[in-house]
């Protein structure tokens, strides 16, 4: 994986020092039943106490070095696995926040927080492991089979008899252990969009009483997940007993041939206790080698996930050397876009759009549902590229400008209106952060927003739930209208954003906003003709083309559209 040398460099030596600890630790561990003969075979078969206790001494010595190594190894790995962990988890969730809007599509949103998540955990935890246990056991393993065959070769049969087995038994357990937790993570990711969608609607199903069916839901995606990860840790679970019984088979073995040779006096008895020991700690070795595979298969269908997302490329092209502005007016030119979700001109949802919109000039845009107007606006700040044409702010084509320049220019208030947890002036503040109370309260004052912050006990400092979930929709839209407000932009973007105001207060906020946006280059994407009617030009879209362009009365005279839309709203009058 690519994207994994910038850890691996960074964080090799520390990871080389815990391993030396382990080393150290799992030296110690071999030398003990070595050590353990010499006591049976030297000290208590001849008597000797002196021997006993001296050897003892040295044992205890050997294992309080282990345990010294042991802690210390735990330390640096600790440490190591949680800064990797936060690190990879910071750069996983910077790299999404470089997406654009057709990358972020390609993902479900409850697979990037499975990602975030529970996938960075699993790296997270396997390198953890390599450093404490991993590492060890096959070190343990393989030091015992070298100890044991040094002790005494003739027994060492057994060993070559039983850990091929082992060998293809646990090389089997990967390529079988795959597809199914891969599968598991994929049942997380449906897990997690079956709640964050039903978190998000929650006010909905209660106004539906869908409880049932959301419950069933859940029980859907909550099964799905279970029955994956039960087949999962199920078919694993065959190889960890196998193991264990081949493994005991050989001790079994050992005890029979040793005491065989025993008996014909070409073995110590020390020698057999410490051949059984060195089988149970290859037992023990293998049984975690089985459990680093299990971690192993997880971790690496984790971390394909997470490659997946660090690997992606952005489809919009980098700008390579930025130009900047040379004006900074608020000039947006529009010259023959097409634009196409898909990318392909035959599908496309804008054509040929040709328009100016001068410094300072309102600019309204209408049409039915469908007809292409939030995806126009789209392209000034850059959330999507036009397939052909060119979209232009203040004389620079926008694929020319870095995106952070080019939105230092726009405010937008969206069309689905999106709060954060925190304060109400914490939410107004995000298009300044560094505004004070006055600049708050005055763009407060201009969306009609003032009133209603200070009938709260906190006022401003109200705290917001997530999403605003204690606010009406109109109160949020407000508020929204007043983040944006706050920025002082060259160009202000109202995306249908006081659908949810009534009409007198929408009023009010057009005619304060007249005189605060003065010199603001506006565009208003609207359903109410009457929003519309007092902008300096109005555009009529229909069906991703524009069929209509000019002022209420100019358009009234010559679109067809604007009439129908006019009579449908307002009624009849002599055209």
């Amino acid at each position: 994986m690519q994207f994994m040398k910038k850890y691996i460099n960074k964080y090799w030596k520390l990871f080389g020092l815990g391993v030396s600890f382990l080393m150290a630790e799992a030296f110690c561990d071999l030398l003990q039943p070595a050590i353990m003969a010499k006591i049976v075979d030297v000290g208590v078969a001849r008597r000797n106490l002196h021997y006993v206790i001296t050897m003892g001494g040295v044992m205890l010595g050997v294992t309080a070095l282990g345990a010294l190594a042991a802690v210390s190894r735990n330390i640096i790995s600790n440490n190591v696995s949680q800064r990797f962990g936060a690190e990879l988890r910071f750069d996983l969730f910077k790299k999404i926040q470089t997406f654009s809007f057709d990358n972020l599509n390609k993902f479900e949103t409850g697979s990037l927080v499975t990602r975030l998540t529970n996938d960075v955990t699993q790296v997270q935890n396997f390198v953890n492991g390599l450093m404490r246990i991993f590492v060890k056991a096959p070190l343990v393993c393989i030091g015992s089979i070298i100890m044991a065959t040094l002790l005494d070769p003739h027994l060492a049969i057994i060993l070559i008899a039983v850990v091929p087995v082992i060998a293809v038994l646990m090389f089997i357990s990967v390529r079988i252990g795959y597809p199914f937790f891969r599968k598991v993570q994929r049942k997380l990711d449906g897990l997690n969009t079956v709640m964050r969608e039903y978190l998000n609607g929650v006010r909905v199903v209660k106004a539906f009483n869908r409880f049932d069916y959301e419950i069933e839901r859940f029980g859907g995606a909550n099964q799905e997940l279970a029955s994956a990860s039960t087949t999962a840790m199920r078919v694993m679970a065959i190889f960890t007993p196998t193991i264990t019984l081949t493994v005991n088979i050989g001790i079994v073995g050992v005890l029979w041939l040793g005491g065989i040779r025993v008996n014909g006096g070409q073995m110590h008895v020390g020698q057999v206790i410490a051949f059984v020991n060195y089988m149970t700690q290859i037992l023990a070795s293998l049984m975690t080698i089985s459990f680093v595979f299990n971690m192993f298969v997880r971790a690496r269908a984790s971390t394909e996930r997470i490659a997946e997302v660090m690997t992606q490329e952005n489809s919009m092209a980098e700008v390579v050397k930025p130009e900047k502005f040379t004006q900074s007016n608020g000039r947006i030119d529009f010259t023959d876009v097409v634009f196409s979700y898909t990318g392909r001109p035959e599908e496309a949802v804008l054509k040929g759009i040709t328009f100016k919109c001068e410094p300072g000039e309102t600019i309204a845009i209408i049409g039915s549902t469908g007809s292409g107007k939030s995806t126009l606006v789209s392209l000034i700040p850059r959330f999507y590229d036009a397939v052909s044409g060119v979209v232009k702010v203040d004389g620079v084509d926008v694929k020319d400008v870095g995106p952070l320049e080019l939105r230092k220019k726009i405010a937008i208030v969206p069309q689905k209106t999106v709060l954060f947890s925190g304060t109400i002036m914490d939410n107004i503040r995000w298009g300044k952060a560094d505004g004070d109370i006055h600049e708050v309260e005055e763009v407060a004052q201009v969306a009609q927003a003032h009133s209603f912050i200070s009938g709260f006990p906190e006022q401003y400092r109200t705290y917001l739930g997530q999403g605003g979930v204690n606010l009406s929709g109109g109160q949020k839209q407000r508020i929204s209208i007043a983040r944006a407000l706050i920025k002082k932009p060259e160009i202000l973007i109202l995306d249908d954003s006081t659908s949810a105001v009534d009409m007198a207060t929408e009023a009010k906020i057009r005619k304060e906003m007249r005189e605060y946006a003065k010199g603001m280059t506006c565009l208003i994407i609207t359903q109410r003709i009457v929003s519309a009617m007092g902008s300096d030009r109005i555009i009529v879209l229909d069906n991703g083309e524009i069929v209509g362009m000019g002022t209420h009365q100019q358009l009234m005279q010559s679109s067809l559209v604007y009439q129908d839309i006019y009579r449908s709203q307002i009624g009849k009058e002599d055209i």
